[in-house]
């Protein structure tokens, strides 16, 4: 289920052009969640990544 605030935040992230990655993003930030990934393009993010 996608919350109010994920769709809220997600519209107001800098450009990236996988949605799903926006919504991940979003998510991390309205959670304060840890992504495991390594995938670069998201290092760009105020996220906290392990890989």
């Amino acid at each position: 289920m996608v919350s109010q605030a994920l769709l809220a935040s997600a519209p107001s992230l800098p450009t990236h052009r996988d949605p799903f990655d926006r919504l991940l993003i979003a998510q991390a930030i309205v959670e304060d969640l840890v992504l495991v990934t390594a995938d670069a393009q998201l290092r760009r993010y105020p996220i906290r990544i392990v890989w």
